[in-house]
């Protein structure tokens, strides 16, 4: 019966028995440069509301939308910013709608959706007619759209029904506190929360583009590696051509046939005798740029900025274009006190360049960060930690092969969206699972770093793990290249008070490196919260965040074999309701842990971990180190 009322909704809606929305036309605009050339940003007004059925909205929601109707927005949007109410967390259903007339009536051309970031599960109807659903938020989505949905001279309606009522399997998972307060990692911001582009095809398209550097050592000469996958999109054979450059270089290709809605997949190499390497120092990219011709015509382009290094664990270090590093970075999360997670180019600029001003040379999150915010990184010199939201999920729902599968299918989709760009130094397989794994997450880690290892053989795999001293010696890490701490010691107290102590973190960090002396070794959390002044005993002063930050940095300078730290987090986000985050006089849902506040003024604690960082020869050899870092100062 709800399907049917359901199908009938939406089918009023197709027929404008809904309000008229403003009718435009997708622009030639982008948000960001690599990619197919035939994106059409979905731009201008766009229609929201929420569910007629939902209840429970909180109240500073309800002032704001008027749930009888349809309200103007724009994309991205994320409809519960702003409310911090645990009804907010908990999740809702809403729906977007826009109408749009396409670039070109003419029959030859084909069409996909594109959306960037939708949270989290979706349904998406054209003309009243369903053409798919997806669930998963952070990595983008394609959906054809049949022909006979199409409205090629007039208007064409879009649908989105979008819940972001999470379950304990989803990534990252829901929960509830004691209190039945929702949690989930972060806030659960619902919606459209990254942009939405049309696609236009012309018989032929590419699916999947990935272009990989192989340097043997930092003097060899490279080889670069493209691996291109087409789709022939119309309803008889085409004879394909596909031809590439490299910088100044020419790519060539096997030309073939491609049946009627066939894939075919065309591979190649270049040699690069003298390459400029991509580092930190020296983000040296090349442009690539493939064209696709079906017969004599042209009908696709791709274009991408490649950089050549290479990045691998030797010795139980990781190295960089053959030197070992000793990286500093930090962590953020894509949030905005007026916008929550649907932020713009600009705010994503400000993160680069505040992540560069404190000295830090990488950047982790708990999802995969927005094509902008890649390309940023490529050119500034800036690498990733690329992380899937395979985040705290409870083993008895691991133990289902789904959930598994769902998270070795996210990492795939990470890698074939974000793979080209140099910046990113290795694919996270997750964050917090437990901490003493058994045989189910063996096998996760087991499935997740192969299928990561046979899309791409050029990037180590990594895991961050919670740091606990009873945690032990873990065989099922083998599988992994590098082991990623997250290490609180002197802040929260853990389990059975073992990290209370913070005394005991140099002893802690050496047992890691006994247990693990093959792989690269990085601290991936550390931090404390800080929203006030007082006496630095005191948790959630200014002043403790500071002496926390220096001691913490000065025993990670007492071991070399570390390949790096990187500080959680740069800037504050909201977490969730009732959050404290260990400070005794907490402001939730905001997590401060952050050495930037939330309206973006710095905290004393930036200084600290900037004058640590900028004192840190990060990659020694390639360049002039800079000077020695001052001695670690603060409580014993």
């Amino acid at each position: 019966m709800k399907k049917t009322l359901l199908a009938l909704t939406l089918a009023l809606l197709a027929v404008g028995a809904a309000p008229a929305a403003a009718q435009d036309v997708p622009s030639r605009e982008t948000l960001y440069e690599d990619g197919p050339t035939n994106r059409l940003l979905m731009g201008g007004q766009w229609l929201f509301r929420l569910d007629p059925g939902n209840a429970g909205l909180g109240q500073n929601f309800q002032r704001q939308v008027d749930t009888a109707g349809w309200n103007a927005t724009t994309i991205p949007n994320a409809w519960n910013a702003g409310d911090e109410s645990p009804e907010s967390m908990r999740g809702t259903i809403g729906w977007y709608r826009k109408d749009f007339k396409l670039p070109s009536a003419k029959s030859r051309f084909d069409y996909t959706l594109r959306f960037e970031s939708v949270n989290y599960r979706s349904r998406v109807w054209i003309n009243g007619k369903p053409i798919g659903t997806n669930r998963g938020a952070y990595i983008p989505f394609e959906l054809r759209i049949p022909r006979s949905a199409l409205n090629r001279s007039g208007t064409n309606r879009l649908v989105i029904r979008v819940e972001n009522v999470r379950k304990p399997f989803d990534l990252p998972p829901s929960g509830f506190t004691r209190t039945s307060v929702p949690t989930g990692g972060w806030w659960n911001y619902g919606g459209m929360l990254r942009e939405v582009y049309l696609r236009q095809i012309d018989r032929v398209d590419f699916n999947t583009v990935q272009v990989l550097p192989d340097l043997p050592c930092r003097t060899c000469a490279a080889t670069m590696r493209f691996r291109v996958t087409v789709r022939n999109a119309s309803n008889k054979a085409q004879k394909v051509r596909l031809t590439g450059r490299f910088g100044s270089q020419a790519v060539r290709f096997k030309r073939s046939s491609v049946g009627a809605g066939r894939f075919a997949t065309y591979t190649a190499s270049v040699r690069v005798g003298r390459p400029k390497l991509w580092s930190p120092k020296a983000p040296n990219l090349y442009s690539v740029r493939l064209d696709l011709r079906a017969g004599d015509d042209r009908v696709a382009s791709y274009k991408l900025k490649s950089g050549i290094r290479s990045v691998k664990v030797i010795g139980g270090k990781l190295h960089l274009n053959g030197l070992p590093v000793n990286i500093r970075g930090v962590s953020i999360h894509e949030d905005d006190r007026k916008l929550g997670f649907a932020i713009n180019n600009q705010i994503r600029e400000s993160f680069v360049n505040e992540a560069k001003a404190v000295g830090a040379t990488m950047l982790r999150s708990h999802y995969p960060l927005h094509p902008y915010t890649h390309e940023l990184a490529d050119r500034q010199g800036m690498l990733i930690w690329s992380e899937i939201p395979m985040y705290a999920i409870k083993t008895r729902f691991l133990k289902s092969e789904i959930v598994r599968k769902t998270g070795a299918n996210e990492l795939r989709e990470n890698i074939l969206a974000n793979g080209n760009h140099p910046s990113v130094v290795t694919w996270s397989v997750g964050n917090e699972l437990s901490s003493r794994p058994g045989p189910v997450q063996g096998d996760y880690l087991r499935r997740a770093t192969r299928q990561a290892k046979a899309l791409d053989p050029t990037r180590p795999v990594s895991y961050a793990v919670a740091g606990y001293p009873a945690a032990g010696c873990q065989t099922e890490y083998a599988p992994l290249d590098i082991l990623g701490i997250n290490e609180y010691f002197g802040w929260y107290p853990g389990p059975n008070g073992q990290i209370a102590d913070r005394t005991v973190l140099s002893e802690y960090l050496d047992g890691v490196r006994s247990c693990y002396p093959n792989k690269a070794i990085m601290i991936t959390e550390f931090g404390a919260e800080a929203n006030r002044n007082g006496p630095v005993e005191e948790k959630g002063t200014f002043e403790y965040q500071q002496d926390f930050v220096n001691y913490h940095l000065g025993v990670y300078n007492t071991k070399p074999w570390l390949s790096g730290a990187l500080y959680w987090t740069l800037k504050e986000f909201r977490v969730r309701p009732e959050w404290d985050g260990g400070n005794p006089r907490p402001q939730a849902p905001i997590h401060q842990k952050a050495v930037i506040n939330y309206d973006g003024v710095r905290k004393p604690a930036f200084t600290d971990l900037q004058r640590n960082y900028l004192s840190t020869d990060q990659y020694p050899g390639d360049g002039a180190p800079p000077a020695p870092l001052p001695p670690a100062r603060g409580r014993g």
